[in-house]
């Protein structure tokens, strides 16, 4: 298969290994994150003393310059289950997050981001999702129950604008309320041999219309806001969802330009 230059292939699917017991891999992409990481790491830690599976928290740092892979790696000494991947020369959200599940062999793979926003207490929700059966658990802002917290109008209308977009590209049943999620677990075995695209920051959207998910589930969160830094946010990102939404309905519906690479996979 060949792929295009912006893409790239999960692992080997885990099933073809012996497992003793399932083992769960949460990503954590960070670019500049000193204000949060520490604070967030700390509660994820004491969440996973209780969740009763072998976890491994992997920090994906795209070369930040405030000091947070030094306090990751301060944080990794005392606590085996953390692990620091520093990327050089790479930048975005996706390619992180599929640079650090490709590092792992973890069954069950997930992600949220560095900012606070997500609360990693919700962790132990999404993992009984998944154990129910469920091949993706999502932590849902538009579920009956989720909250975007205190946005203001105009944010509200484009979120809920660019997740109108995404309703005719989603599958009948498998259709996400929070199709931009940056906060899930899902199986490993639904991603094997899928080359997604390492730009953009909404890989959820792109897992919905390409992986072979059979259930999806989602966990009501409030979303919070940012404790500290600046938001990621910009007229790139959103360029780049554009891009990103011209992509899927090509895929989805064999329209425009011929596919080609991972887009014809």
């Amino acid at each position: 298969m060949l792929l295009d230059a912006g893409a790239t292939p999960l692992a080997k699917d885990t099933r073809e290994k012996a497992h003793t017991h399932e083992k769960l891999a949460l990503v954590i992409p960070t670019l500049n994150e000193s204000g949060n990481i520490f604070t967030l790491l700390t509660r994820i830690r004491a969440v996973l003393d209780s969740v009763g599976t072998t976890c491994e928290v992997l920090v994906v740092d795209d070369g930040s310059l405030d000091g947070t892979a030094e306090l990751v790696a301060a944080v990794a000494q005392s606590d085996p289950r953390l692990r620091l991947i520093v990327r050089r020369g790479e930048r975005g959200l996706s390619g992180a997050i599929l640079h650090g599940w490709g590092s792992t062999d973890a069954d069950f793979l997930g992600v949220m981001d560095a900012d606070l926003q997500h609360p990693p207490e919700l962790l132990p929700s999404l993992l009984q999702a998944i154990r129910a059966g469920h091949d993706l658990a999502i932590g849902s802002r538009y579920t009956r129950g989720g909250k975007v917290g205190r946005w203001n109008p105009l944010r509200r209308l484009l979120s809920a604008t660019a997740v109108w977009a995404t309703w005719p590209l989603q599958r009948d049943g498998l259709r996400a309320k929070d199709p931009m999620s940056g906060f899930f677990l899902i199986r490993r075995h639904c991603l094997t041999s899928i080359a997604f695209q390492k730009t953009g920051f909404k890989l959820l959207l792109e897992i919905l219309v390409r992986g072979r998910m059979r259930s999806i589930e989602e966990i009501p969160i409030v979303f919070g806001s940012r404790h500290a830094g600046r938001s990621k946010a910009n007229l790139r990102v959103a360029l780049e969802y554009l891009a990103l939404l011209a992509r899927l309905y090509r895929v989805r519906f064999g329209i425009g330009r011929p596919l080609r690479g991972a887009e014809a996979d």
